[in-house]
Parts: structure tokens; sequence; C-alpha cells
């Protein structure tokens, strides 16, 4: 398989910031010697004292085979207190100011040389034995490229349908807390396209499945995560149109069909219509999306 891949997301990895950067951490003190972990597992945070805390309990609770990364974005309301109470447990962490979390999400990959890596937003939860559930799916069947874990948010959402991805990004139960990729695959694909700011892990996912990497889902018993309000989706967060749109520049980036992306823009709409959806765009935003296709 020849993967193009973007020049721009390749990344060489790094092993302790630089001098000038506040960090902590098992790595940074002077006799540590630095294992082969299976597992990485990135938490990115700002200003959550009410949640983080709950977080990092959930990721230490799991088996000793894990190296864990905590990227905070320059907290300024103790969450760094918290961080530091857990310093011991933690193989390293930075606090400085970054340009989004999926630009924080890069500097723990850059971090990171465990054989798989996971991430897990302040306020999400890990389940009791989610990793040891995860590694014995990884261990015992031939090479695994990425799986996808059960994760209970509003309701439970497991497994995953590869081919939905081409009309809808519903398509796995979550990024944080229930998603695990190798290493080696994530340095041929690279690191999270911070040009799309709302959902930059959706066109991972599309680069990833696109270059037919095999994944693997857990059994929809084999809860993995618990993604809470808390810890929040970041697109959520904004207007449903801005989402919408920067999912079809996705498509567009990602050099899917233009008749396939005429469809999903006309099945959102249709759908507003039959179903009275208020997440979904309106009759103006639906043609100025396809004449922004056309001209593409």
């Amino acid at each position: 398989m020849v993967l193009m891949k973007n020049k721009e997301l390749s990344y060489h990895n790094l092993y302790l910031p630089n001098k000038d950067i506040v960090c902590g951490g098992n790595r940074t003190k002077e006799k540590y010697t630095q294992k082969n972990y299976f597992f990485s597992i990135i938490t990115v945070v700002l200003n959550k004292t009410n949640f983080t805390e709950e977080t990092i309990k959930s990721v230490i609770k799991q088996n000793d085979d894990i190296e864990y990364i905590i990227i905070d974005g320059g907290s300024t309301d103790g969450t760094l207190d918290i961080i530091k109470k857990y310093e011991n447990s933690v193989n390293l962490w930075i606090s400085e100011k970054d340009h989004g979390i999926y630009d924080a999400m890069n500097k723990g990959i850059k971090y990171s040389s465990g054989k798989y890596i996971g991430i897990i937003n302040s306020g999400d939860l890990y389940s009791t034995n989610a990793l040891t559930i995860i590694k014995n799916y990884l261990t015992k069947t031939e090479p695994i490229d990425f799986i996808f874990g059960t994760v209970k948010k509003k309701i439970l959402k497991s497994g995953f349908k590869k081919n939905k991805i081409y009309w809808s990004f519903d398509f796995y139960p979550s990024h944080s807390s229930g998603f695990f990729i190798s290493n080696k695959v994530q340095k041929e694909l690279g690191l999270y396209d911070t040009r799309f700011k709302l959902s930059a892990d959706h066109d991972f996912f599309f680069r990833l499945i696109k270059n037919k990497f095999k994944g693997i889902a857990t059994k929809e018993s084999e809860l993995i995560g618990h993604f809470t309000k808390d810890g929040g989706s970041y697109s959520s967060t904004f207007d449903f149109f801005e989402q919408f749109d920067e999912e079809i520049n996705i498509r567009l980036n990602n050099k899917q069909s233009l008749l396939s992306i005429l469809f999903v823009i006309l099945l959102n709409y249709l759908t507003k219509i039959s179903k009275n959806k208020k997440r979904s765009i309106s009759i103006n935003q639906c043609l100025n999306l396809i004449k922004k296709c056309i001209q593409n």
C-alpha cells in the first residue's frame, strides 16, 4: 500500500521539551530509565479543576504498562496543582499555551513511545480493566492497526461501520476514551490536521479508512470508556453549520467524489424536511455548499 501523506503532518518523536517549558513527571527525573510501554495514553486539558482528577485516577488505576502523558494548555485555575499531585504516576506532563485541542493532541503524540496510542480528554473516564480488555484484543489476534472500544455516552455506542464514513461521520463510538491506534500507523498517517479546528479527528479517521488500515471493535458488552458531558465534544460547542461546513471541507480535502459529497449535503437537508431536525442546514446553506463543491 502506498500512502499519500501530507508532509506537513509528518513528525519526529520527542523525549523532553525545551528547558524553558514548564514540565514534570517521571521522565524528567535524572535516574529515570525509559521502558518499552504497550500503551501511551494522552490527556489534554485546559482549566478543568472539577474534572481532571477523576480522569487521571481512571488512567492510573489501569495496568502498569502505561506511559501516561498530560498536555496542559497553560491552566491558571489550579488544574496544574492536581496534575502535580499525581506526578509520580505520570510519565510526562507539559504546561504551555497551545493552538487548540488538536494541537495539544499532536504534542502528546510526538512524545509517545508506546506500541499503541490512546487519547482521553479531561472529564472522560476509562472503565475498570479497560486497557486490559483492549490489550487482550491487540495481542491475541493478527496485527491490528486500530481498535474502537464500547463507550457510554447518553446511550451505549459500540462497533464501527467503516463504509458509513462516506456519508456520515457518526460511524464509531468515540474518539476520546474509545480509540486506540498503533504508534507505527500513527507515524505513517501523521498528525491531526489543525486546519480543521472543529473536527480534525474526522479528517484523521477518513485518512485512516481511505488508506485501508485494519481496524476492529470490542464486543458491545465490553465497556471501555465513559464519554461525559464534562469531557464533552469540542465540536459540539460550535454552531451546527460551522461543523457541517468543515466536514464538507474534510471530504473535499480527502478527494471524495463530487457526487457523493453532494449526496451528503442533500441528505442532510432532506432529513430536516422529513424530521424537522434542528441540527441540519437551511436551503440557502445547502445551495451555498453545493456551489462551493462544484467550484472546488
